[in-house]
């Protein structure tokens, strides 16, 4: 295996290992709710005017599953709908108060996460935090432009 394959093959099992790990943590704290229904209340706490277009680009989704999606989250009583005053065309998403509830115990478990694994970033210089971040956007760039031809 040559060694962009063997660093792309480390970087996917490394998200494996971290979804394992979190996964179940994640769905104790969370019973309730899927995955995919709290990474669209994390979407929609994070993305201002979060729409469907803009929620279907964030979580790598087609349009049709966030608006199934953004359903059943308005029926659980965790997201509403509304519209700007001077646009009645475009629907918008914000958390209800039990949203943001929702949203407060995964922020909080993704900070229980990080320090649980702060021994691997105390060694770490800035020099190498960068070059990791320029690498990965990078790779975000690359695989944009893909999927833009």
């Amino acid at each position: 295996m040559d060694r962009r394959q063997q660093l792309v093959s480390e970087l996917m099992d490394l998200c494996h290992e971290i979804t394992w790990l979190n996964k179940p943590i994640l769905e104790k704290a969370l019973s309730d709710y899927t995955l995919s229904e709290i990474e669209l209340i994390e979407h929609i706490a994070l993305i201002p005017y979060a729409n469907v277009t803009k929620l279907a680009a964030a979580s790598y989704m087609t349009r049709g599953a966030i608006s199934k999606l953004t359903k059943k989250l308005m029926n659980k009583g965790l997201i509403e709908s509304y519209q700007q005053t001077d646009n009645k065309k475009e629907i918008y998403f914000r958390l209800t108060n039990k949203g943001q509830q929702v949203n407060q115990i995964h922020q909080e478990l993704h900070h229980t996460f990080l320090e649980r694994d702060q021994i691997v970033f105390e060694n770490m210089t800035d020099d190498e935090i960068d070059t990791v971040f320029r690498f990965i956007g990078r790779y975000r760039y690359h695989l944009k432009n893909i999927t833009r031809e």
